[in-house]
């Protein structure tokens, strides 16, 4: 016997109800992380936006301010500091390249050379990953003792002729973006790391069955797969090289301020609370615009 089955309302609710009941517990799982970004990024953003509007409270003492809607902060910091904000993402741009340059390598050593090797990956891994074990701070003093005057590194360049005998290498542009390409380096090598452990080998030797040679089966295979770890990996140093200001002031001078360090100033020493919060504003701006085009050219808008 075959019993007919109804396509009625009452049916199509009764089709759909358990799909409405999986909705309960998955909402209760993105609870806590909902309710994390709310108190600790939505709401500082929001008070960040609020507070660049503000203006000084008329007679009251520095670092007193009343809200306000002074779009006026925007135009003031900009006039006064953009050089700071091309000269910060200059210099991340080229640490930013200068590591992916050495991250590269590096990562092709350890998952493709070292491959079916455990141990050796496993010791390259924990190399890339050993300078996270040590503070921010000391490893930035650190270059700072490297590229001193009386540094053998310093020494070394002058004996070649590659330095001035008055030359130097520390409060230099040089020795910031070296600092930031170290500092961030580990953020550079992981993420391809990841891609090219991922790597199917059978593609790279279809490359050699198919008569191409190492360099290109290097271009044509290898490079265009990794390159979801090299957009993150970029992503990953860009970013915070952007608005690092440790390096600019433990390596660089008054001729290589970044923008962070102007934010921090205007924040714990000037008490500028708008201005400060206003180029807080217009950085977050400008990199979420500069990512965005990044990531469309680079044709991943996936990892948006």
């Amino acid at each position: 016997m075959v019993t007919a089955i109804g396509h009625g309302p009452g049916n199509a609710r009764a089709a759909t109800s358990p799909a409405r009941a999986a909705r309960g517990p998955a909402y209760l799982l993105l609870a806590p992380g909902i309710a994390y970004l709310g108190v600790f990024f939505v709401i500082p953003v929001v008070a960040l936006l609020v507070t660049s509007l503000y203006v000084p409270v008329p007679g009251g003492d520095v670092g007193q301010f009343q809200p306000a809607f002074e779009w006026q902060n925007y135009v003031t910091v900009l006039s006064t500091y953009w050089p700071h904000l091309v000269r910060s993402f200059g210099y991340a741009l080229v640490a930013t390249l200068a590591a992916l340059l050495i991250g590269y390598p590096v990562a092709y050593a350890i998952a493709v050379r070292a491959r079916g090797r455990p141990f050796v990956q496993a010791m390259l891994l924990v190399l890339v990953i050993a300078p996270f074990f040590t503070s921010f701070i000391l490893r930035t003093i650190a270059w700072k003792q490297i590229l001193a005057d009386e540094s053998f590194v310093v020494a070394a360049l002058r004996a070649v002729q590659l330095l001035p005998p008055d030359g130097r290498l520390t409060a230099t542009a040089f020795a910031v973006v070296a600092g930031l390409t170290y500092n961030f380096l580990p953020f550079m090598t992981l993420p391809i790391y990841a891609s090219l452990e991922r790597l199917d080998p059978r593609l790279v030797e279809a490359g050699g069955d198919l008569y191409a040679s190492g360099p290109t089966t290097f271009w044509r295979v290898t490079l265009p797969l990794s390159m979801p770890g090299v957009v993150s990996g970029t992503l990953l140093t860009f970013i915070p090289a952007s608005g690092d200001f440790v390096n600019s002031v433990l390596l660089g001078n008054n001729g290589t301020t970044m923008i962070g360090q102007v934010i921090d100033s205007r924040f714990f020493k000037v008490s500028d609370y708008p201005g400060a919060a206003a180029l807080s504003v217009v950085l977050m701006v400008a990199i979420l615009l500069l990512v965005t085009s990044y990531i469309r050219r680079a044709g991943t808008e996936d990892l948006l």
